[in-house]
């Protein structure tokens, strides 16, 4: 397929956003994800538990719960990014390792989830905002069959 300039820098714009997401999320800067989401996003992490909402209340879920583990990566990996005119859809592919530990004197656990992000975006101003986010479980590895992560 050929692409004009205006969709080869669509295109590099939203994989710039999937990534900032990643990083803003790994780095525990969850206002960082203020400028990536439109302020009413649909976001659906239910796959594993997660949460399922607007964007607030999303947000306020990954601050809550994403702390009380000692380590985790999002490595996005294949995009398949479609658009049409100011919208768009995506689908990412994401391997997300995290580790935990409950007790400072015993070993942490490391488990291994992986999934697809299916998007939608929105130019909103001149940038690339999420409008909607779901994710789409793969398989999950090691994870521990106490983990709730409506609890955490």
């Amino acid at each position: 397929m050929k692409y004009n300039l205006q969709q080869i820098s669509d295109r590099l714009e939203i994989k710039d956003l999937i990534i900032e997401y990643a990083s803003a999320v790994d780095a525990k800067d969850f206002d960082r994800l203020d400028t990536l989401f439109t302020h009413d996003a649909e976001i659906d992490y239910s796959a594993f538990g997660g949460a399922k909402g607007n964007y607030p209340e999303v947000k306020q879920f990954l601050q809550d719960s994403l702390p009380v583990f000692k380590n985790y990566q999002h490595m996005i990996g294949n995009s398949q990014i479609k658009l049409d005119g100011d919208k768009a859809t995506g689908e990412v592919m994401c391997f997300n390792p995290m580790e935990l530990q409950l007790e400072s004197d015993q070993p942490s656990n490391i488990f291994f989830l992986g999934f697809w992000y299916i998007d939608e975006y929105l130019r909103v101003d001149g940038s690339w905002r999420i409008s909607k986010r779901k994710e789409i479980k793969s398989y999950d590895f090691n994870t521990p069959d106490f983990i709730n992560f409506d609890g955490l």
